[in-house]
């Protein structure tokens, strides 16, 4: 089971969540305003009505789904804008937070790194936008990149991106779904000289 397949179906996956139009919490019809749990556990949901994934998945603390014998997955959410359509505050934190132990997906590649499993390990970015975009996802996305590889040393595989419009909440308009397979165990920071200075 390679992961671009596996990303597709989790793309598949947030288009059926969106197409129930089962509002989260208060919020607006649509698959944008989900928290991070709720919308995984979702996705698990969706995942295994198919005849490939079935009794394979699981949500779990670490990592966030795990498809038996095959993936472990940590996932974050990004959202330049709220429910309301106002800009969040501190939306790209989520992603670039380059120490171990926080709630980044930087964090999640060391956690990551470190877990040992027999699955293969990627995390995996799910991103909401305006149609056009507003605020573009992509400096974020080429910044988690460079931390990542450049400043912290983790050796990530090549990125796999799939992109759907056409969502129904007025904002969160269209999805984005980017990951990265964490190669490699153990390593040290790239900067770790820096730590001193």
């Amino acid at each position: 089971m390679e992961l671009e397949q596996v990303i597709r179906d989790i793309e598949l996956a947030l288009v059926e969540i969106d197409a129930s139009a089962l509002p989260f919490k208060h919020f607006q019809a649509g698959v944008g305003p989900y928290g991070e749990p709720q919308l995984i556990r979702a996705v698990a949901a969706q995942l295994k009505q198919t005849a490939e994934y079935g009794s394979l998945v699981t949500t779990k603390r670490t990592p966030d789904l795990l498809i038996k014998g095959h993936w472990a997955l940590e996932f974050k959410i990004v959202r330049p804008f709220g429910d309301n359509g106002k800009l969040a505050e501190n939306w790209s934190v989520n992603l670039l937070h380059p120490y171990a132990g926080n709630i980044s997906s930087i964090g999640d590649c060391l956690k990551l790194r470190e877990l040992i499993a027999l699955e293969r390990k990627a995390v995996v970015v799910i991103g909401y936008e305006h149609t056009p975009p507003q605020i573009s996802l992509g400096p974020l996305i080429c910044s988690f990149e460079i931390i990542a590889r450049s400043i912290m040393g983790i050796q990530l595989g090549p990125r796999i991106e799939c992109f759907r419009p056409g969502l129904r909440h007025p904002v969160h308009q269209q999805l984005s779904v980017a990951a990265w397979e964490i190669l490699g165990h153990g390593g040290q920071e790239f900067c770790g000289s820096l730590a001193g200075a």
